[in-house]
């Protein structure tokens, strides 16, 4: 199944994946539909993130990347409502001269449960 991931310096030696920080776990979304990828890329950028790169890939290199890095895929089928999160991650393991790292997390974790109860609803 083809699955639409967020990259940031997409084909770069700096290319980074967006995930979402839930708990302890690192999540990396996998959407269904492009659509809803572009439009979760928008709503980064509105909240004032870097704008990733909206980047097609087959679900299973994406899972297999995940179990290698120690993240979690989750996908996101089409309609689901996902939320970005609020906040950026403060410590970084990427070049300070390089854009943001790519793992945000919520400031919140009542708003991830929230946000998994809605998207359960859809």
């Amino acid at each position: 199944m083809q699955v639409y991931i967020l990259l940031y310096n997409a084909r770069t030696e700096n290319e980074g994946i967006h995930t979402v920080q839930m708990g302890d776990v690192n999540k990396v979304l996998m959407f269904t539909e492009e659509d809803d990828a572009i439009r979760y890329a928008l709503m980064l950028e509105a909240q004032d993130f870097p704008y990733p790169d909206v980047e097609a890939f087959d679900s299973e290199e994406i899972e297999d990347f995940c179990r290698s890095a120690g993240y979690e895929g989750k996908i996101v089928r089409k309609g689901e409502l996902a939320i970005p999160p609020e906040n950026n991650l403060e410590e970084t393991d990427w070049n300070p001269e390089s854009p943001p790292k790519t793992e945000y997390e919520t400031s919140n974790p009542e708003l991830n449960e929230i946000r998994k109860r809605l998207e359960g609803l859809l």
